[in-house]
């Protein structure tokens, strides 16, 4: 590897301006707003570019690298899997059976069957379809500021306008509720005074938007790219229970929440909740493009031979991926790492939180935290272009972090599960230092 050089001020760096530029002529830009600079190489908690500049990363590549990045144990068997064979559609390998009884094994106990897909936005599409399906029905409730794809109907199924916007009609049959986004409380309230309105306002939403035809409900533990937005504790569980009242199917999304990140293998375990079928994504590769669903036997017995399957679900190399990926999780404790090094963030965060003008609310659990910018703590007005600042200032200083958001103002903050103690500390040096210049 290169000799590491200092971050350069400005950035990017010559050969990354240079790859940028390119990158805009050749590929047609559509992704979000980042740091700017090109990445040459990962190394558990660590980036570096082709300028030689090394970065702490509190992306994980978007929720994805959470054993790290190139963890050894998952590049080891993913080479060895590329070895033998590439892709072999619907037909069993070993490496598929074996991370299907690894995943159930590891899922909660009412979960198991599984049924391996391509991506986090497959997976849910095609949960939707499997609550029609099994009902009969063709109503599905979900939440403001939901995310669960950007492919057609979990565009659709989703409370944000920004993937939308401008694309035509969205499917039919989506009835959407408040989520208990508690900083920005749609009913005006607070957490002490409130009562669980978002829960009792449900009961008209359905009154005044429902056909009589609920399939059922899909939701994710939290909120995540509407901006890490986590309920009050029971909030899931009281859900869950007015799901089970009217007899509808629970789906729960943990493409981003899963795989340790929250401090459990599943976020679900933490409220102790028993989704019918539920979405897994991102960490479950750990970089390698994997999903799969998971569900009680009689839910996904709905389905026949063909009617419903993906063309590299069950992918071999990518199998091998989501075995190592267990492997690690299990062999290193991260869902405990990730208690632990969380506990250090936002004890920190909250104190930075009392500094800033501009840090409205520090939330999250585990290495899923959210920082709110906002331009007035009395007004709540959203910042995005001081998160934006932010960003960049982070970067300058060996830092990398990104946006997220109803408004694009909450820092996400979710670095690799094996981040150490001293990348903790330095990044929070960085962190509060780029935090208190900003002005």
């Amino acid at each position: 590897m290169r000799k590491v050089v200092s971050v350069a001020t400005p950035l990017p760096g010559p050969k990354s301006k240079e790859l940028i530029a390119r990158w805009g002529k050749a590929e047609a830009k559509t992704t979000g707003f980042q740091a700017p600079i090109a990445v040459e190489r990962g190394m558990g908690a660590r980036i570096l570019d082709v300028d030689g500049n090394l970065f702490i990363d509190w992306t994980s590549g978007v929720l994805v690298t959470n054993v790290g990045h190139c963890h050894p144990t998952l590049v080891a068997k993913v080479q060895e899997a590329s070895t033998k064979i590439l892709n072999a559609y619907e037909y069993p390998t070993e490496y598929r059976v074996l991370a299907a009884e690894e995943l159930v094994k590891a899922a909660p106990k009412h979960l198991d069957t599984c049924f391996f897909l391509s991506t986090g936005g497959e997976a849910t599409d095609a949960m939707m379809r499997i609550m029609k399906r099994k009902t009969g029905n063709f109503e599905i409730i979900s939440f403001f500021g939901g995310f669960h794809g950007r492919n057609y109907a979990p565009a659709s199924a989703g409370g944000m306008a920004k993937i939308k916007k401008g694309f035509g009609p969205t499917m039919p049959g989506v009835i959407r509720s408040p989520f208990a986004y508690c900083y920005r409380c749609p009913f005006n309230t607070t957490p002490e005074k409130c009562g669980n309105l978002c829960l009792e306002f449900l009961d008209d939403v359905v009154a005044a938007n429902s056909a009589g035809s609920l399939a059922g409900v899909i939701t994710e533990p939290y909120l995540g790219t509407a901006g890490f937005i986590f309920p009050p504790e029971g909030w899931m569980r009281s859900l869950e229970k007015w799901i089970r009242e009217k007899g509808i199917l629970f789906a729960l999304d943990e493409v981003q929440s899963a795989f340790g990140r929250g401090g459990k293998v599943f976020f679900m375990e933490w409220e102790g909740l028993t989704p019918d079928i539920a979405s897994a994504g991102k960490g479950i590769g750990s970089g390698i493009t994997q999903s799969a669903l998971l569900a009680r036997p009689d839910v996904l017995s709905c389905l026949g031979r063909g009617e419903l399957s993906s063309t590299a679900g069950g992918n071999p190399v990518a199998c091998a991926a989501t075995l190592a990926v267990l492997e690690i999780l299990r062999e290193e404790d991260l869902a405990n790492r990730a208690l632990k090094a969380g506990g250090i963030i936002l004890q920190r965060l909250h104190k930075l939180q009392e500094k800033s003008p501009y840090l409205g609310d520090v939330r999250g659990r585990g290495l899923v935290i959210g920082m709110e910018m906002v331009a007035d703590k009395k007004t709540k007005e959203p910042a995005p272009k001081l998160a934006q600042e932010l960003v960049l200032r982070c970067a300058d200083k060996g830092l990398l972090i990104g946006t997220v958001g109803l408004y694009g103002n909450v820092m996400r903050v979710a670095p690799p599960l094996v981040i150490t103690d001293d990348e903790i500390e330095e990044s929070l040096d960085i962190m509060e230092e780029a935090l208190l210049s900003l002005g």
